[in-house]
This record gives C-alpha cells, sequence and structure tokens, in this order.
C-alpha cells in the first residue's frame, strides 16, 4: 500500500501543478474521513484499530477517490464518498480482502450519481484560467468549506468542461473533432493538463511494474484495447472519431489502467483473466464515453467488470495437469 501510494506521487504533485492546491485539501479531508470510519467499523466489529490502520489502505481509497473529483468540490462529498467507500463497500463485506467492488471506484459512483452538479466545477488548467491565476490554498479552503468561491474569482470563470465532456458536447452539435481540437483545452494528445498527469501516473504505475506490485496484464490490456479499437474508427474518419491516443490521455483511463484495475481484491486474479478483465474495463469505458450519460466512465467500467472478476477467474484458471482427461481403461480399480 505504501508503494502504490508513493508511487502516485508525481500524479498528484502535476494534478496540483496544473489544477491548484484544492487536490492536495481534498486528499486530505478524504483520509481525515476515511480513517474516522475506519476507526469506527473496526471498533464496531471488535477488531484491533492499530494493524488495520496502520496497514494504508483507508488512505489509499481515500486519494484515489479525491484524484477522481473536482478540486474545489465541496467537503461533504469526501465525507459521502468514504461512508461508502469504507462503511458500504469495504467492512459490510467483511473488511479488507473480502470486498466484491473497488472501494474508491464505489465512492465515486455515488457522489457522481447522487450529486452530479458538484462535478461540473472542473478548473480550467493552468494557462488556460482567468487572468487572476488559479485559486491558492486559502481561496480554495474557502471555496470548499463553504461552497463560494472568494473574490475575484467565480465558478462561471473559473470552472470549465473537461475535454471529454467538451468532445461530447460539441459533437452531439455536429462539430467536427478537427474543430473542437482547436480549442485551447486540448493538448497535443488528449486535454490540456491532464495529459500531463496521465504521464506522471504512467511513471507511477512503470515503477510498480518493476518492482512487481501490480501484475502486467491488467495495464497493458486496458491500454492496447483502447488502442486496438479506436484506431480503425479513426483512420476511417478521423473527424468523427477521436485520435486513439486522445482516449488515452483524457480522463482517468491511465489512472484506472495502473492504480485502479489492478486491485487484486475486486479484479481477476489468474493470469488469462487479468488481460479479460483489463480489455473489458477498456470496453465499457469506450462504449460509457461514447453512448452513456457521463463524459467518462471508467468508475462504472470497473465496478461492472468487478462483478464478472470470479465468473471470469473460475473459466480462465489453468488447468491442473490431467485435467479432463477420461481415465485410462487399463488403470487398475
Amino acid at each position: 500500500m505504501g508503494l502504490v501510494i508513493a508511487a502516485l506521487v508525481p500524479g498528484v504533485l502535476a494534478h496540483a501543478w496544473f489544477f491548484g492546491p484544492g487536490v492536495l485539501v481534498q486528499i486530505a479531508l478524504a483520509t481525515a474521513f476515511a480513517l474516522g470510519f475506519e476507526a469506527a467499523m473496526l471498533k464496531a466489529r471488535g477488531k484491533p484499530l492499530r494493524p488495520f490502520l496502520t496497514d494504508l489502505s483507508a488512505p489509499l481509497t481515500a486519494v484515489l477517490f479525491a484524484l477522481c473529483i473536482p478540486p474545489l468540490a465541496p467537503w461533504w462529498l469526501a465525507a459521502i464518498g468514504m461512508l461508502a467507500a469504507i462503511v458500504f463497500a469495504k467492512h459490510l463485506f467483511g473488511g479488507l480482502g473480502n470486498n466484491l467492488f473497488n472501494p474508491a471506484m464505489v465512492a465515486v459512483a455515488v457522489v457522481v450519481l447522487a450529486f452530479p452538479r458538484a462535478f461540473t466545477h472542473w478548473l480550467a488548467p493552468a494557462g488556460l484560467e482567468a487572468t487572476m491565476g488559479l485559486p491558492g490554498l486559502a481561496d480554495s479552503l474557502v471555496a470548499i468549506f463553504t461552497g463560494h468561491l472568494p473574490p475575484p474569482w467565480g465558478w462561471d470563470t473559473l470552472a470549465q468542461a473537461t475535454p471529454l465532456d467538451t468532445v461530447r458536447t460539441l459533437g452531439s452539435q455536429g462539430a467536427t473533432l478537427a474543430e473542437i481540437r482547436d480549442a485551447p483545452v486540448f493538448g497535443d494528445f488528449g486535454g490540456r493538463g491532464w495529459e500531463w498527469v496521465a504521464n506522471f501516473y504512467v511513471l507511477g504505475g512503470l515503477f510498480l511494474l518493476f518492482k512487481r506490485i501490480i501484475p502486467w496484464q491488467v495495464p497493458v490490456a486496458t491500454l492496447a484495447t483502447v488502442l486496438v479499437l479506436t484506431l480503425p474508427f479513426w483512420l476511417a474518419d478521423p473527424d468523427l472519431h477521436p485520435f486513439p491516443l486522445q482516449h488515452v490521455f483524457s480522463g482517468g483511463l491511465v489512472l484506472a489502467a495502473f492504480f485502479i484495475a489492478t486491485d487484486p481484491v475486486s479484479g481477476c486474479t489468474t493470469p488469462r483473466g487479468r488481460l479479460v478483465f483489463g480489455a473489458g474495463v477498456a470496453l465499457l469505458t469506450l462504449a460509457i464515453r461514447r453512448w452513456g450519460g457521463f463524459p467518462d466512465g471508467v468508475a462504472f467500467a470497473v465496478l461492472l467488470m468487478n462483478c464478472a472478476a470470479p465468473w471470469i477467474d473460475a473459466h480462465t484458471r489453468p488447468r491442473i495437469l490431467g485435467e479432463g482427461r477420461p481415465p485410462r481403461q487399463d488403470a487398475p480399480s
């Protein structure tokens, strides 16, 4: 758990650089609520506090959740998210190692579905925000705990649609991708700022692969499936279908590929199963982005594949030597 959190640090710092210190506040809030709910549930279940509070599973859930919500989301969003993650998705299933669903993605799904308006307050990346710059730490605290931006900022000037939402909205209005990508919110491949954050998550993911903390099958299958499925459509009509790397470097796909879908508890455990799991996350994410009600469907894709993980493992486990062969006719009885 500690190594996974350490691998997230470059991406977190990049996130704070491009979108302000609010993300650090969200991480602190979510971690505090996660540890509080963890302690309460451990006490209610008669479990010792110290070994479970120090295993870093709750802080890791909090960090992953905080990276998936707007930096200036109201403080109670972290409270509700961690309630859903720690109490319902984790302890009501039996605690660490017994949860069917990824707790962080349960939290994200709950707050997205229950409070969709809070997810309209994504900040423009550094360089695109209003001329006075992004809110500092003090102003971010005011916005998070009061729900109001202090002068001279305002939501109308500071908040901006994400790159995925921009593609979705303008595409539905008949604009071509060439016209859409002229918007300053886009970078070389994905969204401006977002692609750099994703690059740093890749660095952290490669570190985890090098340390053999996560299996290679899940991130490779996830990212490769996205590229393989989107490349033919882009080649056929680049004005209608995004460039494959735009899918990868926009939204939370890279974060999910290395840090979320690789969860050993809620994911698959067999080598072939992990390939199927990663491919399924990619396929469902693309389907939700194209036809679903949310611009980025990573959280829902992971949760749906969590449901299928036991079935996938059951049908992809390695066969035992001799399994399935009929008994020899001349074998002694």
